[in-house]
């Protein structure tokens, strides 16, 4: 990625050890007196309306909605964007159902897999697990990987430098104070965020008033407005899928529904956090659509920085240092507490340990920390490995969940449904370079096919991935 030295490197180094140690400093400060393995875990299942909103918010979105959303616009259109921020809101609006459901039904459990494993067994257990694990870990990587190519695009900053300054922190806090540390920078997080976001989105509509309209967009590029665009109407129900679908396997959200004090502060909470979400992605989405109306060579990943910072202004680059490393951290430190709480809970059924599994939990989430800062210092393009991961969730979510509610769907029934989405989602999953499949151009050439299904790999993978399990619900 290109950068444009706004800010030199020692002025942006120490914006992000000063923003990330202070961070570290609270989280640990206010932890000291919320100790214990329920605290660590589920912050002793009393967090309020004003907490718990503010965390389910700031751990959704991470600095990836300052790519993402601008980036899938550019190509997806409208379309792109109205699925982009439905899909990242809408498991609040199913977790009202499902999180006073498990509420109810498994009061002591504290993790989706826990509940998968009581309701299931061991066997179903295991493949949800390893499916949470790699997604999350995917999740961690690409979090960090964005802010760091972000403030090298900034200030020409090495990658390694910001990767290791917020994993170090983060880790530092998260693992000493658990979900009630994590919830709490959470609050501070989601204040700031939320300030610089209204700041951002100010100057953005004063500034280029003319042009931040839809009439602009029709005007120059009216083929990402228009319904009748197959890509656009594709792309939306692509990004619905895909991103519902792994936010629902997202441990950090079930923490949140059993951290709740009670059913009411959980409901009110989620339905607050939605309304929020879909505004401020649907924004950054728009911002794209207008980026790419202006600039029909824009880079994609690029978009919405090339309209913020087209001027190159000192105080919007420290605004989004300070806001990415925010929406970065409060992601980061909900991962990291997630997966930990996995290991704690649940490690006994995988592994024969004899010590202190929490103990075990904080190395093994040490260990994937180190992955994640190096595939983040190298700068790699992890994608391609995060539609996979989406495409694993996918062929789960409607198994998974529908079996709360249908009581015919056994484990067995269970394990063979997900297999069979899954191959089914592979067969037509793309190839890196998005030209072909396994089903379409490797094991059987194009031309057999209606141009429609070669042209749309990824919605039709994760879309029969996610359908077809149903097929084999009432196998015996």
């Amino acid at each position: 990625m290109q950068n444009i030295n706004i800010l030199n490197q020692s002025s942006a180094i120490l914006l992000t050890i000063f923003i990330s140690i202070l961070f570290l400093v609270l989280g640990i400060l206010y932890s000291r007196k919320y100790q214990g393995i329920n605290n660590y875990l589920v912050a002793n299942r009393s967090v309020g309306i004003f907490s718990l909103t503010t965390s389910l918010v700031a751990s959704a979105l991470g600095a990836w909605i300052l790519f993402g959303p601008a980036s899938a616009a550019t190509w997806g259109g409208i379309g792109a964007v109205i699925g982009y921020a439905l899909g990242t809101a809408f498991p609040l609006f199913i977790l009202i159902y499902l999180g006073e459901k498990f509420r109810k039904n498994f009061s002591k459990c504290k993790t989706l897999i826990e509940v998968i494993r009581i309701k299931f067994g061991l066997k179903l257990f295991k493949l949800i697990l390893f499916l949470s694990i790699f997604y999350m870990t995917i999740f961690l990587i690409a979090e960090v990987t964005a802010v760091s190519m972000l403030i090298n695009y900034i200030s020409g900053t090495d990658l390694w430098i910001t990767a290791f300054i917020i994993i170090f922190s983060s880790l530092i806090y998260t693992l000493y104070g658990g979900l009630r540390a994590s919830i709490f920078t959470d609050n501070i997080q989601f204040i700031v965020l939320m300030t610089l976001l209204i700041v951002v989105f100010g100057y953005l509509i004063s500034f280029n008033y003319s042009e931040f309209n839809f009439n602009f967009i029709k005007r120059n590029q009216p083929r990402l407005l228009s319904f009748n665009n197959l890509t656009n109407f594709t792309a939306g129900l692509t990004f619905f899928v895909a991103v519902a679908a792994t936010n629902l396997f997202h441990q950090g959200n079930w923490q949140r529904v059993y951290a709740a004090k009670n059913n009411e502060v959980l409901k009110k909470s989620l339905v607050i956090s939605f309304l929020i979400i879909i505004p401020i992605v649907f924004f950054m989405g728009f911002c794209g659509l207008i980026s790419v109306s202006a600039n029909n060579s824009v880079i994609p990943d690029l978009a919405f920085f090339s309209l913020l910072l087209k001027d190159k202004v000192w105080s919007l680059s420290i605004i989004i240092i300070l806001l990415s490393i925010s929406l970065t951290v409060s992601s980061i430190d909900t991962l990291i507490n997630a997966i930990s709480s996995l290991i704690v809970v649940d490690g006994n059924k995988i592994l024969k340990f004899n010590g202190d599994y929490l103990k075990l939990s904080k190395y093994f989430i040490i260990f994937l920390s180190l992955i994640a800062f190096y595939i983040a210092s190298k700068g790699f393009s992890i994608l391609y490995l995060f539609l996979l991961a989406d495409l694993f969730c996918c062929a789960a979510v409607l198994t998974v969940f529908s079996s709360f509610y249908n009581k015919s769907i056994k484990e067995k029934n269970s394990y063979i449904s997900i297999i069979f989405g899954l191959v089914i989602g592979l067969m037509l999953f793309p190839s890196p370079d998005f030209t072909k499949s396994i089903l379409i151009g490797i094991l059987l050439p194009h031309n057999i096919f209606p141009t429609f299904m070669s042209q749309s790999l990824l919605f039709l993978s994760f879309f029969l991935a996610t359908i077809s399990p149903m097929l084999t619900w009432k196998i015996k």
